[in-house]
């Protein structure tokens, strides 16, 4: 076999191989012989089929299983030899040089990885917010929880915040009713945001059978045929409910999972489940940080098959998710350049964490995996069992493997930028209006 690499640019390049057709044909009738031994064909009996017809009617098919088997496996021979980490999938075609009676010539096009250069992140900054969870933040949460398997008993005064109304409402634009403005026996609480504020703050005040008249204007981002304009609506109050919270004892720690019942056992779960989520919360925000402080620092030049293939992966996944919410997708085309700049930063990002992950030696240890998984698991009921479910799927246990890197990654990089320590609340760091 004999190889010629040229540079197309600065990541392509072109492959010539050229092999002896000897070799290819050879192998092509031996395929041929192995099938006769074996044919069925209408007058003859079975094996007894002459070579002729046999390579007649299988000659194709073989033909060209062992020109794509040749292609491949000498590609892939010779990029090993020369120590080429190819990039994406390369593009086969025929070369005719003249003289190819005697040889079978191709070229293959493809690209390289790039040499990647991570940069100082020297002078860069990662906030890593100081948040404690305090008893207020548990008593904050049992309010929640209670507020959640509130019942509702019939109230004879005006509305307020927390309440349960069942309403009728038409809503006008211009005199004239528009589309999904209007409803009977609709119910809302007051408070939890699922109408407009506007909407909701029209309705405090009122008592079961009154009725009210309100104009409202939709905000500028709202549906288009809507946004920025004033309506109005005429709502019928026809109940106002007010809410009953259970007392925190033994049956309200019960529906909580607590087997005993115990008040300060369930208190001190959920002091646990909130830090578990406090400390995702910080891991996700950290990472962020060093992911832009890396990219911000590092020079390569992205493949441009690497980004084509997240373009496809991410047109896939984004069809995928249409279809779980129930939208038909079928023959649904969604515009490459929509995902474009996303898969060029996931693309980036993937080659520099490579590249540190080998240069610093981050790779996850078993230990870090272990206890990535038992971490996991102590918010299940069975522990152990979860984690014989990681650990019976090689998938699963890769993408726990994944955060482990991760998590090393976001350590050393800690130890290279200026780490702030904002103080802040719970309520404040995890975004929670109450």
């Amino acid at each position: 076999m004999q190889a010629q690499t040229s540079t197309a640019s600065s990541l392509e390049r072109n492959l010539m191989l050229s092999l002896p057709a000897t070799s290819i044909e050879s192998e092509i009738n031996s395929r041929l012989k192995k099938i006769a031994r074996t044919a069925k064909m209408s007058g003859f009996r079975p094996g007894k089929v002459p070579f002729n017809i046999v390579a007649n009617q299988y000659g194709f098919q073989v033909r060209q299983e062992v020109m794509s088997e040749v292609v491949q496996q000498s590609f892939a021979e010779e990029v090993q030899k020369q120590q080429l980490r190819v990039a994406g999938m390369p593009r086969f075609a025929p070369a005719n040089s003249g003289d190819a009676a005697d040889k079978f010539e191709f070229t293959a096009t493809f690209e390289i990885y790039p040499e990647v250069k991570v940069g100082s992140l020297a002078g860069k900054t990662l906030d890593k917010p100081a948040v404690e969870v305090t008893d207020t933040d548990v008593d904050n949460t049992i309010e929640t929880l209670r507020k959640q398997r509130a019942t509702y008993d019939p109230t004879d005064r005006a509305s307020e915040k927390g309440d349960f109304m069942v309403i009728d409402f038409v809503g006008t634009l211009d005199g004239a009713p528009f589309k999904g403005g209007d409803a009977q026996n609709f119910g809302v609480v007051l408070g939890e945001g699922r109408m407009l504020p506007d909407f909701e703050a029209a309705l405090l005040g009122m008592k079961g059978g009154e009725q009210k008249t309100f104009d409202m204007t939709f905000p500028a981002d709202y549906q288009p045929e809507l946004a920025g304009k004033t309506v109005q609506f005429a709502v019928t109050a026809k109940t106002v409910n007010a809410p009953k919270l259970p007392t925190v004892d033994a049956e309200f720690a019960k529906t909580l999972g607590v087997a005993d019942g115990n008040v300060e056992t369930m208190r001190t779960e959920i002091r646990a489940n909130l830090q578990r989520e406090l400390k995702k919360r910080l891991q996700a925000k950290a990472k962020d940080q060093v992911m832009d402080a890396l990219a911000e620092a590092a020079e390569l030049i992205l493949p441009r098959s690497l980004v084509e293939n997240e373009v496809v992966r991410l047109q896939d996944q984004a069809v995928q998710d249409l279809q779980a919410r129930g939208m038909t997708t079928k023959d649904l085309q969604l515009p490459a350049e929509l995902f474009v700049e996303r898969a060029e930063k996931r693309v980036k990002l993937g080659l520099i964490l490579s590249e540190v992950v080998k240069v610093h030696e981050l790779r996850a240890k078993p230990e870090q995996i272990r206890a990535t998984v038992e971490e996991h698991a102590e918010s299940f009921e069975n522990p152990a069992q979860m984690v014989r479910w990681y650990y019976s799927d090689p998938q699963r246990l890769g993408e726990v493997e994944a955060l482990v890197i991760e998590e090393n990654v976001v350590a050393w990089a800690a130890q290279q930028m200026t780490v702030s320590a904002t103080p802040k609340t719970f309520d404040e760091f995890m975004e929670i209006k109450r």
